[in-house]
């Protein structure tokens, strides 16, 4: 009998991968390393636009999240139909996204299994009912404090649930 605890795959998704899912990605990345369990983890992330494809993320961010040890690497990609089928979760980090989420999932035959499709912000529970992670793109450096906040409260709720279920 095999007690090892199975891999799970989070896939983070905003609009054009270059602020809040990179961010996310980095962050859960990290603190699944830190508490001893990056190995029952495969985590990336991507867009729903592919206006960024291949780019880092926003130097904006990349400096906010530098601020608070994380290290944004991930190149930015679109989402593509197979990633329904090769994630387990895919956290949408806005309403609007996961409405998106919702039109791109292709219909899930009986023999393959879909993805989970969810908002990033159910594990950040502020308090105010908040639904969206705001996109700090058009905002100040404040904007992006506020990103890493949120990315950092929700990462840590995800990273705990996920390790209880499994």
């Amino acid at each position: 009998m095999n007690d090892k605890p199975k891999t799970v795959s989070v896939l983070f998704v905003c609009l054009g991968n270059i602020c809040r899912s990179p961010a996310a990605h980095a962050v859960f990345q990290k603190m699944a390393q830190s508490a001893g369990v990056g190995d029952r983890f495969y985590i990336d992330s991507a867009g729903i636009l592919d206006y960024h494809e291949g780019e880092l993320p926003d130097p904006r961010m990349r400096q906010a999240a530098e601020k608070r040890g994380y290290e944004l690497t991930h190149r930015s990609r679109p989402i593509t139909k197979d990633d329904f089928y090769n994630f387990d979760l895919v956290l949408a980090m806005d309403r609007e996204i996961f409405q998106a989420l919702q039109q791109l999932a292709p219909p899930s035959p009986e023999q393959n299994r879909l993805a989970r499709v969810e908002l990033f912000m159910n594990y950040v529970n502020d308090g105010e009912g908040n639904l969206d992670v705001p996109d700090p793109y058009w905002s100040g450096p404040a904007g992006f404090e506020l990103v890493m906040d949120l990315v950092e409260k929700g990462c840590c709720n995800l990273l705990r649930t996920l390790c209880q279920d499994n």
